[in-house]
């Protein structure tokens, strides 16, 4: 199943706009009366039939629609220092989504070493990672902000940061919740290349952060990111 994004839907009809007109009407060449899969990015499927076409858009009658939700009822949000080389904050985007997260926070903190982001560019990363997975609801997106500003706005039920200052830290599987409910929140801070410094540890810790440990192995930001993600799916996930 071939998908395309379409958050234009009121009712029974659809508008197709943009980049996803374009691969749709001018690339694949798809014309009135052809059929097309959708979703808005808010968890519904929708079977819809080229109506009518012009330059720019496309117009679709709706046939069908489901709701399909993320197969986990749990908020998984990831917070993270963006990687001083882009390529690799890029495909961690990209798995993190067909891994299975909710929400995608950047921060700075003493360390970063890139301090600009292209957000767009990410945003449309997760988009084709959510269409090729499947994933009918996309990301949230938070501001690149000061880890000084992003701690004390967070109000998740259950907070851990990872890092590497202590030997004697609790696995983040440990440290998991065994049960979770519908919509409880679960937010992992990761750092930089050079980790969080211990003032920053020590201010999370101030706002409601367990510190726990990824294991022995030391992680690129990028691994520490997906293999967190990974694990907490598999613990809490279907």
């Amino acid at each position: 199943m071939q998908l395309f994004y379409c958050p234009n839907i009121q009712g029974q009809q659809a508008i197709l706009e943009e980049d996803e007109f374009r691969h749709a009407c001018k690339t694949l060449r798809k014309k009135e009366g052809d059929q097309l899969h959708l979703f808005d990015g808010r968890g519904h499927y929708y079977l819809g039939q080229i109506a009518k076409t012009n330059k720019r858009e496309a117009l679709l009658d709706i046939l069908e629609q489901e709701e399909r939700p993320l197969p986990w009822s749990f908020s998984l949000h990831l917070a993270l220092a963006p990687t001083k080389n882009i390529d690799r904050m890029e495909w961690l985007v990209e798995k993190a989504v067909e891994v299975g997260v909710n929400k995608i926070s950047l921060f700075l903190s003493q360390q970063s070493e890139r301090k600009k982001v292209r957000m767009d560019r990410l945003e449309r990363i997760a988009l084709s990672a959510a269409k090729q997975s499947h994933k009918w609801v996309l990301p949230e997106w938070g501001e690149l902000e000061k880890l000084s500003d992003f701690l004390p706005q967070q109000k998740a039920q259950h907070r851990f940061i990872a890092h590497c200052h202590s030997a004697d830290l609790p696995l983040l599987k440990a440290a998991c919740p065994k049960t979770i409910g519908p919509k409880e929140e679960i937010l992992i801070l990761l750092g930089p290349e050079g980790d969080f410094s211990w003032p920053e540890v020590e201010m999370a810790e101030s706002a409601g952060f367990q510190s726990v440990s990824l294991g022995h192995s030391r992680l690129r930001t990028e691994t520490a990111a997906l293999y967190a993600c990974q694990g907490i799916q598999w613990e809490l996930g279907q």
